[in-house]
This record gives structure tokens, C-alpha cells and sequence, in this order.
């Protein structure tokens, strides 16, 4: 211990010497730091706004890493740009190729092509120090809300994007779709366009079209023409029948294949009820319909047969008074 003020002040002012000595000794046995890490540091600090705590080899650093990061941001933008266009432009070619729905087509294109731009984007902000995670969860955050306010939207476009891939009818068949009768005009992403026989344009959302029953009309080749109609109680149901076979012969563009037949259904209030059946090419089915009607009439009646309808008999009883 020191005796006198004076020796106390002498070994203070040694410890203190030490001490500087020793640190100085610490900082030069520590690994310097690389240049990314001082960038790193500088560019923290200068987020932070302690502009004036940057020493001037931060700033140098700052300065040359920065000019090498924007060259580098510049060439992977280029990259991006040019992989993003002939990506777009080869995917778009080949669902042309293969005669994919010209609408999805062009979605599919540019949604490969925002995609690789937006993978891109967030690459480069890496270079500068930020943090893209953030930038992921607030994506997510916006898709989620995007989806709750858009969510009769994406419903329309999900049901669309069903009806492109599973062609349960094409333009120009005749369908009814949501109790809606008509042809198909256009099939787009969100809605369906069909005119009906009366020339009326009705556009159906997809969502209404793809949750209901779907009858296409025009699917197959070939379709059943049914004229139902009744005839007399007291006429020869072989007489009758053969009457409804020769209409079905007479009437024009009946298939041979398969046969025409007249089928017996039930006897009926008032009449024997009977069903022709014919087979016809799916163009004439409208036609068709209407000839064999008017050639079962006119059959009927060459037959002396008659069609009824229905009567009601009216008993008067007289008052006893």
C-alpha cells in the first residue's frame, strides 16, 4: 500500500498505463473483421441514424461494398428479367402446343413470370441487410386478406379454373346450367357467357355453375327423341301400335340404328297412354321432334284412332221436394 498521496497517484497513473496496454494488446490478438461485416456494422449504424459514429474506413467500406452489392443487385435483376421472359414465353408455347385454354394460358405465363420477378426482388434486398423473412410474413398476412374479402372471387376462379381443366362442356354445346338453358358463348376464369334459344344473353358465375348439376345437351353424337301421347280406350292397342311405328318410320332423319319402338306406358285416366322413341344425330334432335309428332298425329288419324282427352261427367240428381 501506498505511504503518501503522491505514491498513491503514481501507482493509479501505472495501473491506468496497464490497463491501456492491456487492451490495446486484447484488440490486436482479436481477428479483424471481414469487409462484409464492417459493411454490415456501417450500414447498421447509418439505418440508426448515428451518422456521426461511422469512421472513415466504415465509410470507404460502406462505399465500395455498396457500389459492388448495386452491381451485383443489377446483374441478378437482368438475370431475373431475362429467365423470367423466355420462362414465361417457353411455358406458354408449350400449352399452346398441347391446346390448353387460351385465358389459362396466358395466366399461367405471367403468373411463372411475377413469380421468378418476385423471387428475385427479395434475393436482392438480402444484399443490403434486410431482413426478408419480414417480407414473407406480410405476404402471407396480405394473401390471407386478400383471400377473406376476395373469397366470392377466388371461388368464381377456382371453379373456373375447374371447368377449363375438366371440360364438362365446350363452347357451342347446348347445356343448362343453373336451371338456365342456352349455348355456350365463352368460358372465362370467373364467369360463363350462354345464349339462350330466345337470343338472351346470360352470364353465370362459375362458383353457381360448378356447385350445380350440369346437363349437356350436345355431349354425345346421337340422341332419343320421346313423343308421348294417348289414344282411345276402345281402339286395338296392335292396331294402335303399328299406327305409332309407321309415324316413327315417316318421320324424317330417324336413325335406323337403333330401331324406333313404341312403348306401352300405362293406361291412363281417360286414354291408353303410349311413348314413341326414335334415335337421332344430336344436330337434328329439334326437328325431329316436331316431324314425329306431326307424323303420330296424322298416323293416328288415317287409323281412325283417337286421341281423348280429358271429360268430366256432370250428374244432375233431382230434389225429391
Amino acid at each position: 500500500m501506498a505511504d503518501t498521496p503522491q505514491e498513491a497517484q503514481e501507482v493509479q497513473e501505472v495501473a491506468e498505463i496497464a490497463a491501456e496496454v492491456a487492451a490495446e494488446a486484447i484488440k490486436q490478438t482479436e481477428e479483424p473483421k471481414s469487409a462484409s461485416e464492417v459493411f454490415q456494422d456501417a450500414l447498421h449504424t447509418l439505418m440508426s441514424g448515428r451518422v456521426d459514429e461511422i469512421t472513415p474506413q466504415q465509410w470507404e467500406v460502406l462505399a465500395l461494398q455498396g457500389a459492388l452489392r448495386v452491381a451485383l443487385v443489377l446483374v441478378i435483376l437482368f438475370m431475373a428479367i431475362t429467365i423470367a421472359g423466355w420462362l414465361g414465353a417457353t411455358v406458354h408455347s408449350a400449352l399452346r402446343r398441347m391446346k390448353f385454354d387460351a385465358t389459362l394460358t396466358k395466366f399461367v405465363s405471367k403468373l411463372v413470370r411475377w413469380g421468378i420477378l418476385l423471387l428475385a426482388g427479395l434475393s436482392c434486398l438480402s444484399y443490403f441487410g434486410v431482413e426478408t423473412t419480414s417480407f414473407a410474413a406480410i405476404i402471407g398476412a396480405a394473401g390471407l386478406a386478400v383471400g377473406l374479402a376476395f373469397q366470392g372471387t377466388l371461388s368464381n376462379f377456382a371453379s373456373g379454373a375447374m371447368l377449363l381443366l375438366f371440360r364438362p362442356f365446350k363452347v357451342g354445346d347446348v347445356v343448362k346450367l343453373d336451371d338456365s338453358l342456352g349455348v355456350v358463348d365463352e368460358i372465362e376464369l370467373f364467369t360463363t357467357s350462354i345464349d339462350t334459344f330466345d337470343n338472351r344473353r346470360l352470364i353465370l358465375p362459375n362458383s353457381s355453375v360448378f356447385g350445380s348439376k350440369i346437363e349437356n345437351l350436345t355431349f354425345h353424337r346421337k340422341r332419343r327423341v320421346d313423343v308421348a301421347v294417348g289414344a282411345a280406350y276402345d281402339a286395338d292397342i296392335d292396331a294402335t301400335r303399328e299406327a305409332l311405328l309407321e309415324a316413327a318410320r315417316r318421320a324424317e332423319d330417324v336413325l335406323s340404328e337403333p330401331e324406333p319402338d313404341a312403348i306401352l306406358i300405362g293406361l291412363g285416366a281417360s286414354s291408353v297412354d303410349w311413348e314413341v322413341r326414335v334415335w337421332v344425330r344430336t344436330p337434328d334432335y329439334l326437328d325431329v321432334k316436331q316431324s314425329l309428332t306431326r307424323a303420330v298425329k296424322n298416323s293416328l288419324d288415317e287409323a281412325g284412332i283417337g286421341i281423348p282427352f280429358p271429360q268430366l261427367d256432370v250428374h244432375m240428381q233431382k230434389d225429391a221436394g
